[in-house]
């Protein structure tokens, strides 16, 4: 309950207009907030272990070898609002990225992406999508690209191609 209330009152926040200020759960349930990411480009990502796109982990562990030094980050939310995808608990999760993938970006605590319930990074990153998606995300593996300044670049489906987000990548890391 004392979530869903903490949610409420984060998206309702004049802070939201900020990306810096919008909170964000950790695996262990403390809030933290973007404020670490600041200068930094941002690639956010709704993930699902179980889901066909899941291969892509590889993929965004790459990304994020490449180009942390130069101020990328890749952050990981993981959902079980698409085909039930993602039932493990968050340790389950990032367990199995590691193994699997060896993922060693973040993975932050599993939220939903829409509905009554939805973290308010997804709140405030749709806020911002209206002109690209109407605010929709479609499943598993949709991303968002955030630039230094902690403004939405562009918006991702989930089957685009990793090189063209990773050509986006370069742009707004220059």
């Amino acid at each position: 309950m004392w979530k869903k209330i903490f949610y409420v009152l984060a998206i309702l926040s004049p802070l939201m207009s900020s990306i810096y200020q919008v909170p964000i759960e950790t695996g262990t349930g403390d809030f933290v907030t973007w404020e670490e990411f600041r200068g930094k480009v941002i690639l956010v990502v709704n993930t699902a272990s179980q889901c066909g796109f899941s291969g892509q982990y590889e993929a965004l562990q790459q990304l994020h070898e490449t180009y942390y030094a130069k101020g990328l980050r890749v952050v990981a939310f993981p959902c079980n609002q698409f085909g039930g995808q993602e039932p493990g608990s968050y340790q389950e999760i990032v367990d199995e990225a590691f193994a699997r993938y060896g993922v060693t970006f973040p993975i932050y605590a599993k939220v939903d992406v829409s509905g009554e319930n939805q973290a308010p990074i997804y709140s405030y990153l749709k806020s911002q999508t209206t002109g690209l998606t109407g605010g929709i995300i479609p499943w598993n593996f949709t991303k968002f690209l955030i630039d230094k300044q902690g403004n939405l670049l562009d918006y991702y489906y989930p089957g685009t191609s990793l090189t063209k987000i990773e050509m986006d990548i370069i742009i707004a890391l220059n």
